[in-house]
């Protein structure tokens, strides 16, 4: 028994000691700018992405992170911010050209990946398929960061935004499918394809705006902002797993209940003060 517990104060006092480097280096970065004018030039989020950059190449890992982490940890409140800050009518306006860079956009990106690594890496297809795959599905974080800096005009960055939030149907379906494809058990065939994206995509959106639906009528019965708040997290991380469980696309999930909270439970269920003291 006092074996586990000075493992456990080991544990912690090594994640304590990793989250301390990493928050030193991003403080470190950001002064950066104050301390040397010619840095005020290169957007914080692009210099936090030299600095991994650079410590990658000299092989300094500052903190290990499993994919479970990222997944479950960073993701979900991750789409949900950025969903909940996305214009409805914005979104309307765009949405072909989203959904054809989000289904067409990541064949090609797939394709191209797929090949450069076949032909100048001299990866296997099977593999170099899988790859590209896990690859296709970008996050735009750092991107429309840079956009808002630079003022970039709101649609360019509507149609980045909307098209990384819908491109994981497609990336998680491509990926299952190639799997499947190496091991076998299923044929190149574009109907169960088809089924399959139709499948995942829309236990995602069904649960995803039934929850969204059901927790902006729930904030109608109340004026709590510190419970409205917390429904708002809540639901990031609800919706995600339980989606995730039933077989859909948790992230597509986690969009629709974002973009359903932003655009319509923030308006008919929060008054003003909370509807602020939720988005910050």
């Amino acid at each position: 028994m006092v074996l586990e517990s000075a493992i456990a104060e080991e544990v912690i006092t090594n994640n304590l000691k990793q989250f301390l480097l990493v928050l030193s280096v991003s403080l470190g970065v950001a002064t950066l700018p104050q301390i040397f004018s010619w840095f005020r030039n290169i957007p914080y989020t692009l210099l936090l992405v030299i600095v991994g950059l650079g410590l990658a190449f000299v092989d300094v890992r500052l903190v290990t992170l499993s994919p479970e982490l990222i997944l479950f940890i960073f993701l979900p409140p991750l789409l949900f911010e950025a969903a909940w800050n996305l214009k409805w009518a914005e979104l309307k306006r765009d949405l072909v050209p989203i959904c054809l860079y989000a289904v067409f956009g990541v064949v090609i990106a797939i394709a191209g990946v797929a090949i450069a690594l076949n032909q100048l890496v001299g990866i296997s297809l099977t593999t170099a398929l899988l790859i590209a795959a896990s690859l296709s599905a970008t996050d735009p974080v750092s991107v429309t960061a840079l956009f808002r800096e630079l003022g970039v005009d709101s649609r360019l960055v509507t149609l980045m935004e909307g098209e990384s939030l819908f491109n994981d149907g497609m990336a998680v379906v491509a990926f299952g499918f190639l799997v499947a494809l190496s091991l076998g058990t299923v044929e190149l065939e574009f109907q169960p394809i088809l089924l399959q994206l139709f499948t995942v995509v829309g236990i995602g959106v069904a649960v995803g705006a039934f929850i969204g639906f059901g927790i902006s009528y729930l904030t109608q019965r109340f004026d709590l902002p510190l419970v409205e708040q917390s429904l708002t997290l809540v639901s990031a991380y609800g919706t995600y797993l339980i989606i995730e469980d039933l077989g859909g696309s948790g992230v597509i999930g986690v969009v629709t209940t974002g973009l359903i909270l932003g655009n319509f439970g923030s308006r008919i269920g929060m008054n003003p003060r909370t509807r602020i003291i939720v988005s910050e």
